[in-house]
């Protein structure tokens, strides 16, 4: 009989930890779902160790990895192998892949995001080879084998946990991050929060559409210009709408019309493309603002952040999404509403809401 996972292995950003659990214990209630977390504080992962007659991939369906805000990425996984010999990490690894019945399309080696476990990248790379052709021998990995990726997430040298990922259902990039290269000429590394969340939020084969020259936005609280740039970049107008000064080279490009007033109650003179905000304030004060542009409507898609507090990041997080929901329902507008933290937040999350008219 194939061994069956019956965890649910998440990463995260270090120090999220709790924050990612409690979403987790929440969301898995609502889906009939019967488990536990087990998380080491800034260890950059989160386990759900689910009841032994509950397969894993039942969750990871019901949950998706679009669906979660505080993880970057989703695995079915068995339990961790502990005390591995140094002269022989192999064997227990290619024994249980072999045991589970699957066969997989690459294999990936993983580690948290953390200074102590980016150590073990030489153990790694050494093990690569050995490890892919033994695979090959035991018939685990092959060419065709439905785009199933195993991963390998080791937390020190002699313990790794086994893992498998599922296309549509997965982060493809290693660690679920993605690491994007700061322009030399961008006014502020905030620009990387908006060039990430596209990639995230917007397909690609969509951006000819949803991002273009000859689309018209908002930046709300847009000073010194770090999400301004990345609209501009794609060509569009931007009403940049802060009391502080916008890049010089910004505003040179003709595609920039800095206007200094509160960004709280500026109103746009037509329905535009997007809105986009950054403003450092209160969550709910930001959500009282972007439904008021939903509502009116006064774009057809906004990306905004809710900067979170020390404690209970996921009950704010949830409480302001639920209100966001609530008042777009009873309003009668249609909206599709997702919510990450991403690799280049750090005590916020990223909101992107798309009007489905």
């Amino acid at each position: 009989m194939a061994v069956c996972p019956h965890e649910w292995l998440l990463y995260c950003r270090p120090g999220f930890e709790k924050d990612l659990s409690a979403e987790v214990l929440d969301k898995t209630a609502h889906v009939g779902q019967v488990g536990y977390p087990v998380a080491a504080p800034s260890s950059g992962h989160v386990r759900f160790v689910l009841d032994a007659a509950m397969p894993a991939n039942e969750v990871h369906r019901a949950l998706p990895l679009e669906a979660l805000v505080f993880a970057r990425q989703s695995l079915v996984a068995f339990p961790p192998l502990e005390n591995l010999p140094r002269d022989d990490r192999l064997t227990a690894i290619v024994e249980l892949v072999v045991a589970s019945g699957w066969s997989f399309e690459a294999v990936w080696q993983e580690t948290p995001d953390t200074n102590e476990e980016k150590a073990l990248a030489g153990l790694m790379k050494a093990l690569r080879r050995p490890l892919e052709n033994t695979l090959k021998k035991r018939g685990a990995l092959r060419r065709k084998a439905g785009g199933r990726r195993l991963h390998l997430f080791w937390t020190a040298g002699d313990r790794v946990q086994v893992a498998v990922s599922f296309p549509g259902n997965r982060a493809e990039h290693p660690g679920g991050i993605w690491r994007l290269k700061l322009p030399r000429e961008a006014p502020s590394r905030s620009t990387l929060k908006l060039e990430e969340a596209w990639h995230v939020f917007v397909p690609r084969e969509a951006w000819p559409t949803r991002l273009n020259d000859s689309m018209q936005a908002a930046d709300l609280g847009a000073a010194p210009g770090g999400w301004t740039y990345q609209l501009v970049r794609k060509g569009m107008y931007v009403y940049a709408i802060d009391n502080g000064p916008m890049d010089d080279a910004l505003m040179a490009s003709g595609q920039v019309e800095h206007l200094r007033e509160d960004g709280f109650v500026w109103q746009p003179p037509m329905r535009l493309d997007w809105l986009v905000c950054d403003i450092v304030d209160k969550p709910m004060r930001v959500i009282d603002m972007v439904e008021r542009w939903l509502v009116a409507p006064w774009c057809h898609e906004a990306i905004f952040n809710l900067k979170l507090p020390m404690k209970k990041r996921w009950e704010e997080v949830s409480r302001c999404l639920e209100r966001l929901a609530t008042s777009l329902d009873q309003a009668g507008i249609r909206a599709r509403i997702r919510c990450r933290h991403l690799y280049h937040d750090r005590e916020e999350v990223t909101v992107h809401v798309c009007l489905l008219d």
